[in-house]
């Protein structure tokens, strides 16, 4: 008997755990849904204001900068500002060593002396040939001779003066003053050293700048400056001045570009722009590195999705996730390499079932036969591309200019998934729901052991 009750015990251990064996199953079939499911982020489509900036870097410098020189080479006797100084138009500000321009003005003043004498006795003989050729006692001959000696001696005369106003600036210009307001900003020069000057290469002895008009001039790549307008408003950050932001305006572009290693991989263009600097703060020293924000367009209330959502598949891209093993319709033979397709810019859309693309305004056609062959978790969220066309963008967004609508769904991470893992009518879950078990339930066995 008791050989009889443990067989009818042993009977049902075996039924009882093959039940349970046969739930587990049950449960893992109807979760297996999920196990292919991409977990995403997703956001809605709003309407944002999107505001588009090219940003480059730069130094500040003076609007104007006035570089002293000397016209003729001498020795500085002396300075009589210091750098940081500031000066006022005319301001004395060097003086060089006058004696050799002082004898070479004395010497030439010394021959317009001659030729004023020469002037006054050509005069004098011109006067007395006349009387006498009015009493013909004088020829013609004598007369015209008399005539061309005081015209050589007025020129004489107009030459000397020339020259002596020329030796009276060199001798007024050894005493060098400043051609503008401004802070002296660079002194090159000591006393005692030569001045060497010239009309080609004379030394800068010292930098005058007005600190009150400043700007930024930066290098703005060739893809961008196509953008960028005179006028337009930038945003400044000075590398000195922490957090703190100062505005300013774009006052000239560069027409001729700034080639940088020719002819090499690393080869860049760039056009320089200038950025006239609003409310010039005090402190600020020309060199400061800066960079700039240029605002080239600004758009509010406008359709926009965040850069990370936006990808980039070749055309017809949802046909290969049903088209496995399959040669594409594109490529007749075998042998030949496909052609290579046009690329689209897309974004994911969040469904609730698996269908078509909607391109340029119409839903492609869909073979629900090969849908339902595609696993899809039980919530029934699946992706669908969706063309889009951008417009600018910001350093955030996107605008959409055509292929979304307001409140549309959107997958905005992760990056793997965006990039590489998602496809048309790919299952996804967003983790709205929570944290569980992919299969959404839980099974728990207990096996009692029989005494």
């Amino acid at each position: 008997m008791a050989k009889s009750t443990l067989t009818k015990k042993k009977k049902w251990l075996i039924f009882g755990g093959g039940g349970v064996l046969l739930v587990v199953m049950i449960v893992a079939s109807l979760g297996k849904d999920n196990t292919d499911a991409i977990k995403v982020e997703t956001e809605k489509v709003s309407l944002q204001t999107v505001i588009h900036k090219v940003n480059a870097s730069g130094k500040i410098k003076p609007e104007t900068e006035v570089k002293i020189s000397a016209t003729s080479s001498a020795w500085i006797d002396s300075i009589t500002v210091n750098e940081g100084d500031h000066v006022v138009k005319g301001q004395h500000l060097i003086t060089l060593d006058r004696k050799q321009l002082l004898a070479n003005y004395n010497s030439t003043a010394s021959s317009v002396r001659s030729a004023e004498a020469r002037v006054k006795q050509e005069l004098a003989s011109k006067k007395r040939i006349e009387n006498m050729y009015e009493q013909n006692l004088a020829s013609d001959q004598e007369l015209e001779a008399v005539e061309a000696s005081y015209q050589i001696a007025k020129s004489s005369l107009e030459q000397a003066k020339s020259s002596l106003e020329s030796r009276k600036d060199d001798l007024d210009k050894a005493r060098i003053v400043a051609p503008q307001d401004g802070i002296v900003t660079a002194v090159n020069k000591e006393v005692g050293e030569m001045a060497v000057g010239g009309m080609f290469q004379a030394e800068v002895l010292m930098i005058i700048a007005d600190l009150n008009r400043m700007e930024v001039i930066v290098d703005v790549n060739e893809n961008d400056v196509v953008s960028v307008n005179l006028g337009d408003t930038t945003e400044i950050e000075i590398d000195a001045f922490q957090d703190t932001m100062f505005y300013g305006v774009v006052s000239e572009i560069a027409h001729m570009a700034q080639t940088s290693s020719m002819g090499s991989a690393e080869q860049v263009t760039n056009f320089e722009v200038k950025i006239r600097i609003i409310d010039v703060p005090g402190g600020i020293r020309p060199g400061m590195s800066a960079t700039a924000n240029i605002i080239t367009d600004k758009k509010m209330d406008v359709l926009a999705i965040p850069i990370q959502s936006l990808t980039v598949r070749p055309e017809g891209s949802e046909k290969s996730k049903f088209g496995k093993g399959k040669k594409p319709s594109g490529n007749q033979e075998g042998d030949k390499k496909p052609k290579a397709k046009k690329m689209e810019e897309l974004v994911f859309i969040v469904a609730d079932k698996p269908g078509g693309v909607l391109r340029d305004g119409k839903m492609s056609e869909w073979d629900e036969k090969k849908g339902k062959k595609s696993k899809a978790p039980k919530d029934g969220q699946v992706v669908h591309i969706r063309p889009v066309t951008v417009g600018i963008s910001s350093e955030t967004h996107y605008e959409v200019l055509d292929g979304l609508s307001e409140g549309d769904e959107i997958v905005i991470g992760s990056y793997r998934a965006i990039s590489k893992d998602l496809a048309h009518n790919k299952a996804v879950t967003t983790g709205k729901d929570g944290e569980g078990s992919k299969s959404g339930f839980s099974v728990s066995i207990q096996t009692t052991k029989s005494e």
